[in-house]
């Protein structure tokens, strides 16, 4: 069975890059009928937080990304990290290591002057177990390091790059512990994997170092073997990496200021990944059916609001009003007489995302609202004409009964047709009501806002006039 995961440190919110690695993995799995594993590596004691674990949790299911798994942390499995470790230690894959800061900094800056890379040469990989531990009694305190093979080609093929070679030379013998009591990521990573079962690791390209040394430890402790995927960077648009720390990047805020959860998964999908078809809108399903890790590129992938902005415009459009309406509401003022279901039906079609309501319809709420006289002129038109207009516009909506959108636009258009400017009749007004540059048509706000309200404001003009 094809087992992927998805293993995110609780150091920060959920961002851009670990969602697509965590949907891409899923995806992988599902269709092969495989499982999709969720791990939190929190040995990074100080950063960790609980509170950012739960931000991934209820990212991660309101996405609709499901596991199947408890959702081990590594901070609970310090016993099964410690037994791998002295396994290690007793059959001589791994060694403590004694070396002082200075002595590595001495190193290195000899190597370095060499033009060598500065690896760490081993100076007690051959120390031997029992000699270590009659220091370490006399309270010395050294890490783990693992015993490199020397000289020796790690060959993998991955999925998305092809053939990888990377020699041992240029990684040497790196540290897995401090101590038993704490070890490093890489060494927790290949217990897990193995442990859990995971056949495939689908993950970022800055991983590419540490998978030679993962394979390594494998083969040091007889692991299966594990099928890698190395994604690319996700660039902004200065083709910058974006960074994990940047508030713009973390999901719960893309969902907080009404993104919707299937259109921010559709977007994520094409962030490296295409179908090679025009079709651009996909469902988790769909894309359960038709994702292929062959046709992820190798370049990095730009992320671009606009195209986030499109896709979520579209959703929101194809969605049930009444569910819209609840997802607007939090945007919304409440006020009486005001009905903000046909708010969200007038201006559902401008919005990118869902908070952008709240700017849209705050002229709707208002009780009296402000703008420059000048907004009220249609091109050339003076003082008398701008206020005869209004009069006129007044006198009909006076006598209107059926105050409804139809029956006022119809009213309305027959009047401008009859007035010497179409936009001359329908231009103040609009912003006799709105105070708006940019506003939805004068049906449709006068609906909304109710007879009195619409006259009242419709006043308010004549006399700025």
């Amino acid at each position: 069975m094809i087992r992927t995961r998805f293993a995110p440190s609780p150091t920060g919110a959920l961002h851009i890059g670990g969602l697509r690695t965590a949907l891409f993995s899923y995806l992988f799995a599902k269709q092969n009928n495989g499982e999709f594993f969720l791990r939190i590596e929190d040995t990074d004691k100080a950063r960790s937080k609980k509170e950012w674990e739960t931000v991934i949790f209820e990212n991660l299911k309101e996405l609709s990304i499901s596991w199947d798994n408890e959702a081990p942390r590594q901070s609970e499995r310090g016993e099964i990290y410690k037994k791998y470790l002295l396994k290690m230690l007793e059959e001589g894959t791994a060694y403590y290591c004694f070396c002082t800061k200075e002595e590595l900094d001495e190193e290195r800056a000899s190597l370095m002057k060499l033009e060598k890379a500065p690896i760490h040469q081993g100076k007690y990989r051959d120390f031997g177990l029992e000699s270590a531990l009659e220091r370490i009694e006399k309270g010395e305190k050294p890490v783990i390091r693992f015993k490199c093979p020397k000289d020796q080609d790690v060959i993998f093929n991955d999925l998305i790059r092809g053939e990888i070679k990377i020699n041992t030379s240029d990684i040497g013998d790196f540290i897995i512990a401090k101590d038993l009591d704490n070890p490093l990521y890489n060494i927790t990573c290949a217990i897990d994997d193995a442990e859990m079962g995971i056949t495939h690791v689908i993950r970022g390209e800055e991983h590419i170092p540490n998978t030679p040394k993962q394979i390594l430890l494998e083969e040091a402790l007889g692991f299966e073997k594990i099928t890698f995927a190395h994604l690319s960077l996700i660039l902004g648009k200065d083709k910058k990496k974006l960074s994990k720390r940047e508030g713009s990047t973390a999901v719960s805020i893309y969902l907080e200021e009404g993104y919707l959860p299937e259109a921010i998964i559709n977007f994520i999908a094409f962030l490296g990944w295409n179908p090679g078809t025009e079709k651009e809108i996909y469902s988790m399903e769909e894309l359960i059916k038709d994702f292929s890790i062959k046709k992820i590129s190798k370049s990095g992938a730009v992320f671009n609001i606009d195209k986030l902005d499109w896709i979520n415009g579209i959703y929101i459009r194809n969605m049930d009003i009444d569910k819209l309406t609840l997802k607007c509401l939090p945007f919304l003022e409440n006020k009486e007489g005001i009905d903000n279901k046909k708010i969200v039906l007038a201006l559902k079609d401008r919005l990118k995302k869902i908070s952008d309501i709240k700017e849209l319809s705050l002229y709707l709420y208002e009780d009296e609202i402000k703008y420059d006289k000048e907004l009220l002129f249609w091109k050339d038109m003076r003082n008398e004409e701008v206020k005869e207009s209004l009069k006129k516009a007044l006198n009909l909506i006076e006598n209107i009964e059926e105050f409804n959108k139809e029956n006022l636009q119809e009213k309305l258009t027959i009047t401008a047709k009859e007035s010497d400017s179409v936009g001359g009749f329908m231009w103040p007004l609009r912003v006799a009501l709105s105070g708006q540059k940019a506003s939805l048509g004068p049906a449709e706000i006068m609906e909304i806002i109710g007879k009195k309200e619409s006259l009242k404001r419709i006043i308010q003009a004549i006399n700025i006039i």
